[in-house]
């Protein structure tokens, strides 16, 4: 049986400010474990062709060209992170008949049952990635109440400064996810959730959701630039790319 689940839940967003926005929307991500290559072919494929797909060149390191989790461990450990036992999971929205779009993805690191250091890969729709670092002083467990603060370097959305800083909360267990982003930016910013169970992937469960949310990655891009015209009706400032950092991580 692959190693992977299936996080069914919701992602919301509500942005502070004079120009106030807010959504909802279900959405579908895979937990895996990065070094399992078996699929669920042909509604899922690992590093291969399929309705859905993980791919490794998709995630770790630059956009396009990644080194999947071999990357991850090697920021994790640069960062002190002993490996011998701990282990990585990807959390990620899978491709959809080769299209490729994936807001932000997760990696995961856990001991003994425990989450220790997440790597948050965030990108824009103009084809930039840039990945936070999050972890507690020597990798100590990371509890639902801990608030991991990470600055702002990366150009996300048009309508957001690349000013004030993250602050990160995570709850994972092998049943549930619960990732809350907060972009504090004076009285502005904006605040990002996606939570849901997990569930072991099956052939019922994949089809289910496909049924549930046919599209996939297409359907996040067209929901993205949705919002992004209802901000701009609104009268949102609009900003232009600035060039990406120059490093991969923030820490």
């Amino acid at each position: 049986m692959t190693k992977a689940f299936l996080l069914s839940g919701s992602t919301t967003h509500a942005r502070k400010g004079a120009v106030k926005n807010s959504f909802t929307y279900g959405v579908d991500y895979l937990l895996v474990d990065p070094g399992d290559a078996e699929g669920l072919r042909p509604l899922y494929a690992r590093n291969a062709p399929g309705i859905m797909s993980l791919n490794d060149r998709d995630h770790g390191g630059p956009r396009g060209n990644g080194r999947g989790v071999a990357w991850a461990r090697e920021v994790f450990a640069s960062a002190g992170l002993a490996l011998d036992d701990v282990r990585i999971w990807l959390l990620a929205q899978p491709r959809f008949l080769g299209f490729w779009f994936n807001p932000v993805a997760f990696w995961l690191a856990e001991r003994e049952g425990q989450l220790v250091g997440v790597i948050a890969e965030v990108n824009n729709t103009m084809g930039d990635r840039h990945s936070y670092l999050c972890k507690r002083d020597h990798f100590a467990p990371i509890r639902p109440s801990d608030v991991i603060r990470a600055e702002k370097v990366f150009h996300v959305s048009p309508f957001q400064e690349i000013a004030g800083d993250y602050r990160f909360r995570f709850s994972f267990t092998l049943d549930r996810v619960a990732i809350v982003i907060d972009h504090v930016n004076g009285q502005g910013g904006v605040t990002a959730t996606l939570t849901g169970p997990l569930n072991r992937l099956t052939y019922p469960r994949l089809a289910a959701a496909t049924i549930r949310r046919p599209l996939g990655a297409l359907r996040v891009m067209a929901l993205i630039l949705w919002q992004a015209a209802k901000l701009k009706w609104k009268g949102a400032p609009f900003r232009k790319r600035p060039e990406p950092p120059m490093e991969d991580v923030t820490s």
